[in-house]
């Protein structure tokens, strides 16, 4: 049978001189309409130009990189120099080697109450990977993708790259960034496809209430559609705060949702790539035909490594907790003391999301702070502090910090952006 979704040429295409060629290419400008309408990523921007900065010598602070400071685990390095040296540096399944999705599985079994069999389980190249494949299976054109604000930067584009549409739904830090139950069902319409839940949330370290998660899972069976638990930060919890995996409260919601986790945040393997998704098997299937594709495997060295990280020891978990706690307390402690800061107490990831509305229309000489860019441009420039602008995570009136980084530097950072805020007039 024909593929009707192929066109297959029966004509000879014209001869074309590189003359011709270079007429017509000046003439067009051949970017598609989802590539300019995907925007760039704020955090990547802002770690570049502090990057910059401090190649040119300057003493930059910077509280950009959304990544763990400690190094990957000697054990999970040597299972990758491991994996090298008995030469597993081939193709893999697409979809990850066994072992991994194995330890995957019991990982899950382990610490979410969740059971998955193989062929419901993915290995992708990062978190990000996984996430996108989801949004590829599920969504298309005229699909809506209800998001909670403040969000991580790449929810909605990856929606809109997926032709659907963000659907919003804007929450407060008087209510921890948790949305009200009344908020989400006036988000949901027929055309609602999916619900992303990031708890622990990147930018603002808030997590959901379980009583909330319980009625959020109950308006999915009610409205049939797909929540998208994205659970990366799940080990990195404090004030004995306990992650919920909405999957694990019925047979019903575990059929509508897509669990997303990854090695990044908690072994401190970001630049190794290696995120997972589990989820019902006919969407795995889709979501591995998509990276087919696309990617083929992950890293084959990396998948092994990841292998080591999950299967092998947990217990210096404990002790990097432990130093992101203290760091915690004392960023929050130090913003807050800042005239024109409020910042809420994080229960869980390496981020605070401080308040900055009262800076706003604050002047630096004749330029005015009128938005968080605004805001993080004049701290890197005035007294080079790199923070993150909540523009791009949906909250204009806030900023994004992370405390994955020495306390030394915080004390530092958070110094001189009082000096920075004491400067300003008006």
């Amino acid at each position: 049978m024909k593929n009707q979704n192929i066109r297959f040429a029966s004509v000879t295409p014209p001869r074309y001189t590189m003359k011709t060629m270079s007429t017509i290419a000046s003439a067009t400008t051949p970017i598609s309409r989802r590539a300019q309408n995907c925007a760039p990523s704020p955090t990547l921007a802002i770690t570049a130009k502090a990057n910059a900065l401090k190649a040119d010598g300057k003493d930059i602070v910077a509280f950009g990189a959304g990544e763990p400071d400690f190094d990957t685990p000697q054990h999970i390095k040597d299972a990758a120099i491991d994996a090298l040296a008995r030469g597993f540096t081939k193709y893999t399944p697409s979809a990850g080697i066994p072992a991994l999705k194995s330890a995957i599985a019991e990982k899950f079994a382990r610490d979410n109450h969740l059971t998955y069999a193989a062929n419901q389980i993915i290995v992708s190249c990062g978190g990000k990977h996984s996430l996108y494949n989801i949004f590829q299976a599920l969504c298309e054109e005229g699909d809506e993708a209800i998001i909670p604000a403040p969000y991580w930067v790449s929810y909605p584009e990856q929606a809109k790259l997926a032709g659907a549409m963000p659907v919003i739904i804007q929450t407060s830090d008087t209510t921890g960034f948790v949305p009200t139950i009344e908020q989400i069902q006036a988000a949901i319409t027929p055309r609602t496809k999916v619900f992303v839940l990031n708890s622990p949330s990147n930018p603002t370290g808030g997590m959901w209430p379980h009583e909330t998660i319980k009625a959020l899972a109950e308006l999915a069976i009610q409205h049939n559609f797909y929540v998208i638990s994205d659970e990366i930060y799940e080990k990195i919890v404090y004030d004995g705060n306990q992650p919920l995996s909405i999957a694990s409260l019925s047979p019903e919601i575990y059929e509508r949702t897509l669990t997303v986790n990854g090695v990044s945040k908690t072994y401190s393997m970001t630049g190794w790539r290696i995120g997972y998704a589990a989820g019902p098997a006919p969407i795995v299937a889709a979501m591995g035909r998509l990276q087919d594709s696309v990617t083929s495997n992950p890293t084959s060295i990396a998948q092994y490594a990841a292998l080591a990280a999950l299967a092998g020891p947990q217990e210096f978990l404990n002790e990097w907790v432990s130093e992101f706690d203290n760091r915690r307390k004392t960023i929050v402690a130090g913003l807050n003391a800042i005239p024109g800061i409020t910042c809420q107490m994080p229960q869980g990831a390496f981020y605070v999301f401080p308040n900055i509305s009262a800076l706003l229309g604050k002047r630096n000489g004749d330029t005015v702070l009128s938005t968080s860019d605004a805001v993080a441009d004049y701290l890197l420039s005035e007294v080079g502090v790199a923070v993150v602008p909540g523009s791009g995570f949906g909250a204009d009136h806030f900023i994004r910090l992370s405390y994955a980084t020495s306390m030394n530097a915080i004390e530092k950072g958070v110094t001189r952006i009082s000096e920075a805020v004491a400067r300003l007039k008006g």
